[in-house]
């Protein structure tokens, strides 16, 4: 008999949860139904701003933005023919019919144009010369791009190295060779590093940088001709 003792004392302290559950449950409604009743307009002035943030989002990408960009990348078209050309100057300030990087930037916030213009105005102020200003602009571009944010952060390593500042150039060059690792831009960056290292007389860690490009990239560039690199680095060490 003691079994089945057990089992309907299981069994009352089974429905007595489920009553209590059911009990809790009805409490919490009951409750959310006071709170909604009592902040009824308030939660329908939050859902009203929620909605028209949302709708004014979409309307200014759509009818500002969107086309802004668009009249953005047509007006740079000359400025990135200048830049081909290596025309640096007229790419930053315009040929006095289409503008340059600079009025596309400043005309044009907030646009991908007005982004993709800081990479070109960093790049042509690193062939001018204006190093400070080369890494300014690189800096404020948000690169998406596996290579383009690969280079412009190589392209700061390239300005601070020019401003005898190797241990910035150490690090911007650590940072392209770690962007989105692929076959172009992480070898020339890694030689870049490891020469740098190698100025710097660190020839263990350069070293450890040419083995990567041989054991990791041997088909580019860099890994074709990277023997004679280790080689030296060896010796040196």
């Amino acid at each position: 008999m003691q079994p089945k003792i057990y089992y309907h004392m299981a069994k009352k302290t089974k429905k007595n949860l489920e009553d209590k559950n059911i009990v809790a449950v009805e409490e919490a409604l009951s409750r959310s139904e006071q709170f909604i009743e009592r902040n009824q307009n308030l939660i329908v002035w939050v859902v009203a701003v929620i909605v028209l943030i949302i709708a004014g989002y979409i309307g200014f990408t759509r009818f500002i933005l969107t086309p802004r960009a668009n009249e953005a990348r047509a007006e740079m078209f000359m400025a990135e023919k200048h830049f081909e050309n290596e025309d640096y100057e007229l790419a930053l300030e315009g040929d006095g019919t289409y503008p340059g990087f600079l009025d596309i930037i400043s005309d044009y916030r907030m646009t991908s144009a007005a982004n993709l213009s800081r990479y070109y105005t960093g790049i042509s102020y690193l062939k001018l010369g204006e190093y400070e200003m080369a890494i300014d602009q690189l800096k404020r571009f948000r690169a998406r791009d596996q290579i383009l944010g690969a280079m412009a952060y190589g392209s700061i390593g390239d300005a601070y190295l020019e401003l005898d500042d190797q241990q910035q150039a150490s690090r911007y060059y650590r940072k392209a060779y770690r962007y989105k690792p692929n076959n172009f831009t992480t070898p020339l960056f890694l030689l870049k590093a490891g020469l740098l290292f190698e100025e710097m007389g660190e020839y263990s860690n350069a070293l450890l940088l040419y083995e990567r490009i041989k054991n990791e990239y041997p088909n580019s560039n860099e890994g074709r001709t990277i023997d004679r690199y280790i080689a030296r680095a060896e010796a040196l060490k």
